[in-house]
This record gives structure tokens, C-alpha cells and sequence, in this order.
């Protein structure tokens, strides 16, 4: 794990180096909730939480060159909210000519408000691939997970938008082999890392929070102890 920005330490990671890219890196969220009433309240307390983590602006699309330039071959996974999806087909499918397929998150416990809108109900993860074959079976290949919010994660982590392990170990064995290199640039609480080392992945994690980092490391070293165990 590298505690530091993600826009500057993905810079040191030396071309073609990464087998693999599994990220979360901040969602483009509009202004912050002001509806009125009980229920809209509890949206707004969300938003609000995920403005004070800093993971609401969405990302400066350079770190996308940085990306195209570590991997060996494109294969590379970003999780995203529906604002984000033709910003990242645009460049990595008009530009880059990559194979594409969007994979969905459903959530049974969305948060109870929908401000005259369709509820928030689901997250997208955007899967780019180039020349690069994918390893699934039947039970892992799915397009979409169908779980509850994983607030238990949420509660042990304190992080806002920690995703399912069990969503990203299938990404994992999808799409890459043992021994091969993982990055998260915007690690978070360090699910992705847990997942590779659990599954004889090398990992590397880039997170800027201090708070995080200390969690993906933790997180990891129980990923190393379950691989000792098989």
C-alpha cells in the first residue's frame, strides 16, 4: 500500500507493469441534497458523508493516460455512477478500441428516498478489456450481483462506499491469474487488496486518507493469512 495521491504516485509505477486495474475512484455527484421531509433528509445525510470523505467530484480523466500506460494489456475495471458512463466508453472504447460490458450492482435495501426520480438502486462497474482473455465460469459470470448494502462493511470499515467482497474477488478471478499484479489507485478501505491476496494476487493500493490506508493494510494482511490457510 502507498499512502499518498493517487495523480502522483500512479506516475512512479513503471509502463506496462500492472496485469489488472479494480478501482473505485470517486462518483460525479451533483449538489448537495435539498428537498424537504423526513425521508429526504436521511438521502442528504449520505451525500453529505460523501462529501466530507472528498469522493464526490469525480475524477481528473489524465489519470486515465496513466492507466493506458501501466497496464500490459488494457483489463481494467471502474466502478461508476450513470453520469460517468460515456465519459469512460468514449475514451477507453472510441479512443482505445477496447472491448466493453457493464456490470451491475442491485441493491434490495436501496435508501428510501427518490426526490420524484428512479431510487438508487444500483452502481455500475465499466470493464474494458483488449486482447486480453477473461477466465469465467458459469457461476462467475454473471453481469449483475443482486445484495443488500453491505452496511456491516461499512460499520467495520468507515467507508462510505465499500463494495461487497464477494463482488470483487469474482472481478479478480475473472480477470487475472496467480501471481498476477493488481492496482487499485483509490484503495479506500483496501477490498480490492484483501480480494487479490486472498487469491495469490500481488497488489499494489494507492489511498490518500490516512484512515483508509491503516484499514486496507489490516485488510490485507488478513488476505495474506487466508491464502496461508489454503
Amino acid at each position: 500500500m502507498i499512502l499518498g495521491n493517487a495523480y502522483e504516485e500512479i506516475k512512479k509505477i513503471p509502463d506496462h507493469s500492472i496485469d489488472l486495474i479494480i478501482t473505485d475512484p470517486p462518483y460525479d455527484i451533483g449538489a448537495k441534497g435539498t428537498t424537504k421531509g423526513a425521508i429526504s433528509k436521511k438521502y442528504k445525510t449520505v451525500i453529505d458523508e460523501l462529501h466530507s470523505s472528498n469522493i464526490t467530484g469525480g475524477i481528473d480523466e489524465s489519470i486515465l493516460d496513466e492507466f493506458m500506460r501501466v497496464m500490459k494489456k488494457p483489463n481494467i475495471y471502474i466502478w461508476c455512477n450513470r453520469k460517468q458512463i460515456m465519459t469512460y466508453l468514449d475514451y477507453f472504447v472510441k479512443r482505445h478500441n477496447c472491448r466493453y460490458e457493464i456490470l451491475v450492482w442491485i441493491k434490495t435495501n436501496p435508501i428510501p428516498a427518490c426526490g420524484m426520480n428512479y431510487l438508487n438502486d444500483k452502481e455500475y462497474c465499466m470493464y474494458f478489456r483488449k486482447n486480453k482473455r477473461i477466465h469465467t465460469v458459469y457461476k462467475r459470470a454473471h453481469t449483475y450481483w443482486i445484495t443488500p448494502l453491505n452496511q456491516k462493511d461499512k460499520r467495520l470499515y468507515h467507508h462510505p462506499t465499500v463494495k461487497p467482497l464477494s463482488i470483487i474477488e469474482d472481478l479478480v478471478l475473472n480477470s487475472s491469474q496467480e501471481q498476477d499484479t493488481i492496482l487499485d489507485p483509490f484503495a479506500g478501505s483496501g477490498t480490492t487488496g484483501e480480494a487479490a491476496h486472498r487469491n495469490n494476487r500481488k497488489f499494489i493500493g494507492i489511498e490518500m486518507n490516512e484512515q483508509h490506508y491503516q484499514t486496507a493494510i489490516y485488510r490485507i494482511e488478513q488476505g495474506k493469512q487466508v491464502q496461508l490457510l489454503h
